[in-house]
């Protein structure tokens, strides 16, 4: 009976840490639990989910409470260390030690993930601020009807969104982007902040791109309009011919500016400009071959009957 006897001693040795254990976990657990329900009674009574209403955190919220979910994080926040501080108890090095390190390393994470959070939240509530004043900016200029200036639509219904409101959207997008690598990179992730950081290059060449391609097609109506009202033969002709050349040349410099497909919009220059060569040199060599002839020999005849200088 000696190896029983052995077996209930270390039981019985280890009850003590087993009952410490438990009494550790459930009261931290029922002072965890009273915390969260204090934190968010008294952030609802304050108005915490209003306010949450009023910047549109609901919507990224869904379901839950602004109220609840600091009070979810205020839980987690002290059960943490409540579950190392029971683990440390038990005493059984080789299960608690890897259980602990990993409940250390969660619980040194959770600041930075905290500062990150706020990082996110600051600049979501003032991205949405600044894109609600770009928002109302623009539209009190007329940018609404930036589509029918250019020719490319109709002036937005009540149902549609308009183009300030996007422009406000981008902002928006545009600052979260700006809070993404900052909390990226607070997270100690530098792989993720290049590529956040490598992506925003990208989308501030492709807005430039757009800008300018609004521009020429801006400028493609001006000279359009300019070249129809005059007196001019073959008026709407050559409005379109302008028209068409200003849009091709703004959508080759935009798409260079995005640097989008450069050897494809060269190589294409090239092939447009050999192929106008080659149609002109066709036309005037053959279908205006007599032409040509007679256009020639008269130059000659100038030449020849030119006084010459002694």
């Amino acid at each position: 009976l000696q190896p029983v006897q052995n077996m209930v001693d270390e039981v019985l040795a280890f009850l003590p840490n087993l009952f410490a254990a438990a009494l550790i976990l459930g009261v931290g657990w029922f002072v965890a639990r009273i915390v969260q329900r204090v934190v968010s009674n008294l952030l609802a009574a304050v108005g915490a989910d209003r306010l949450s209403e009023q910047v549109g955190l609901d919507k990224a919220l869904g379901e839950q409470k602004l109220s609840g979910l600091v009070g979810l994080i205020v839980y987690i926040l002290i059960l943490v260390p409540v579950l190392v501080a029971a683990l440390n108890s038990l005493r059984l090095d080789a299960i608690t030690r890897p259980a602990s390190e990993m409940l250390n390393t969660m619980l040194t994470t959770l600041p930075l993930l905290f500062g990150a959070a706020l990082v996110l939240l600051v600049a979501f509530l003032v991205g949405r601020m600044v894109a609600g004043l770009a928002s109302n900016l623009l539209a009190g200029v007329g940018f609404d009807r930036v589509l029918v200036g250019l020719g490319l639509g109709q002036e937005p219904t009540e149902d549609q969104r308009k183009p300030s409101e996007i422009v406000g959207y981008l902002v928006l997008v545009a600052i979260m982007l700006f809070a993404a690598i900052e909390a990226v990179a607070m997270l100690g992730f530098e792989s993720l902040s290049a590529i956040f950081a490598e992506f925003l290059v990208f989308a501030g060449h492709v807005v430039l791109g757009l800008i300018i391609f609004g521009v020429g097609l801006f400028l493609a109506n001006v000279a359009a309009r300019a070249l129809e009202a005059s007196s001019t033969q073959q008026a709407k002709f050559m409005a379109m011919a302008a028209r068409i050349a200003i849009t091709v040349l703004a959508g080759a410099m935009a798409l260079r500016q995005m640097g989008l497909a450069n050897e494809i919009i060269t190589l294409a220059f090239g092939l447009l400009l050999g192929a106008i060569a080659v149609a002109a040199a066709l036309a005037f060599g053959i279908g205006c071959r007599e032409l040509a002839a007679d256009a020639m020999k008269q130059w000659l005849k100038k030449t020849e009957s030119a006084p010459t200088v002694e």
